[in-house]
């Protein structure tokens, strides 16, 4: 139903930060910030997540019968009120026009189902004799959010209310959409009528499915054919439990990420967060400078789709910088076959094939020690002897390769006739490998 896509998505999403009450300028400042500093290196969608209608929207949480903005067919429109170009029903077109005009994409947060307001007006549903109320499944509701109930898939207003809100998005120049409840439980009804309701508009919008909590791999096929990217994860914030179990997600969903259809891991909650968001006060992130490095290692050897969610302008530029690093990228834009290879005790690490007879490798230390290490180059997947010397992409140092020729505690679990790598990975550390494949 959509063309694949050679890399997984990059960009900002505005939910770390601000929450549900991000304004226009908000989005404008960020996304001139992107488009300044990051699109050079592959960032380059812009995300306004959820709650885009509600005027009364706050931090710490959602509004129970909000008056949420919408016209005459049921259809969520941008509160005027944080996005003054949306007044006279001209929805997100003005803002996304001044976003394309970067060189960059504009993406929206959507529900799955009808808006409650809508039901309880019955309003008519373009394109249909059916009205909201015809096609509501209250039994279906999102358990987290008061806002929506489910569609009645059985009735075809269902699927032409979807195709309407569908073509208003093309209409305003959509590129991006992060649409909601529809992983937990798995909504498939609902996927696939999102899914051709995107491909009715005859634009090329990129369907990015949530929350991804209790996400099983049986899924998959269903997933691929209908989405561009899939949460495989609850909301990630900036803690390290948080990002730790996402080791184990992504060892288990990496294999089925590929061109055309991406796992997600979820935002990168880094820089300054919690602004007005639905998690925390204003703060930078709570990650050490090790963990930040490790988080990006991990998403990016795996190939998770990359979203920032702190707020870029007054982020710490030594944070930013984190995001400029063209090496790191290559990793994430240029890598295949990405897997998880070891995993004992503190030490993860993960293996990927590169282009040209390179490889990619990445060594994590889970524990709370600092953590030597003498690594045999064959169980990373890098050439004994031969070719350019390995390098660890974050600082760009040489890590010499250590011929070994007999067995010794130098070099221990590395074979005569292969070479070591020396390595010391800092608490919740990483390094992350480039070097001539074996």
């Amino acid at each position: 139903m959509r063309g694949p896509i050679a890399r997984p998505p990059m960009g900002w999403n505005s939910w770390d930060c601000y929450g549900t009450t991000v304004t226009e300028a908000e989005v404008l400042a960020n996304a001139r910030f992107l488009a300044e500093h990051l699109l050079p290196f592959g960032w380059d969608t812009v995300v306004i997540d959820i709650d885009w209608s509600d005027p009364t929207a706050r931090s710490h949480g959602y509004n129970a019968d909000a008056p949420l903005a919408m016209d005459d067919h049921g259809r969520l429109l941008p509160d005027p009120g944080r996005f003054p170009s949306a007044a006279g029903g001209r929805g997100f077109a003005p803002l996304a026009e001044q976003v394309h005009a970067l060189g960059l994409r504009f993406g929206i947060h959507t529900m799955r189902g009808i808006p409650r307001r809508a039901v309880d007006r019955a309003t008519p549903i373009l394109g249909s004799d059916a009205t909201a109320a015809d096609v509501a499944d209250p039994g279906n509701a999102c358990e987290w959010n008061p806002d929506m109930v489910g569609l009645d898939h059985t009735h075809p207003g269902a699927q032409a209310y979807y195709d309407s809100t569908l073509a208003l998005y093309a209409s305003w120049g959509v590129d991006f959409l992060k649409t909601d409840d529809m992983l937990w439980p798995y909504q498939a009804a609902d996927i696939e009528a999102y899914a051709r309701a995107i491909a009715r508009t005859g634009r090329p919008i990129e369907l990015s499915l949530s929350p991804g909590r209790d996400l099983s791999t049986t899924h998959v096929a269903h997933l691929r054919e209908h989405a561009t990217m899939w949460r495989i994860s609850d909301d990630l914030w900036d803690r390290w439990e948080d990002v730790e179990a996402n080791f184990a997600r992504l060892a288990r969903w990496a294999p089925f990420s590929g061109d055309g259809g991406w796992a997600d891991a979820d935002m990168l909650p880094l820089g300054r967060i919690g602004l007005r968001a639905e998690r925390g006060e204003p703060r930078d992130d709570g990650l050490t400078p090790a963990e930040r490095v490790s988080l990006l290692t991990l998403w990016v050897i795996a190939r998770s789709p990359l979203m920032i969610g702190g707020d870029l302008p007054s982020s710490d530029p030594a944070t930013v910088e984190l995001f400029r690093h063209a090496d790191v990228l290559a990793v994430h834009r240029d890598g295949r076959n990405q897997r998880e290879v070891f995993r004992e005790g503190p030490l993860v690490m993960w293996a990927a094939d590169g282009p040209e007879g390179t490889a990619y490798a990445a060594l994590f230390n889970l524990g709370d020690e600092p953590l030597p290490l003498a690594q045999d180059v064959a169980r990373i997947g890098f050439a004994a002897r031969g070719g350019p010397e390995v390098r660890e992409l974050w600082t760009g140092t040489t890590v010499p390769r250590r011929e070994v020729t007999v067995q010794s505690d130098a070099a221990r679990g590395v074979a005569p006739g292969s070479a070591a790598l020396d390595l010391v990975l800092a608490p919740h550390g990483a390094a992350l490998l480039a070097g001539p494949a074996a």
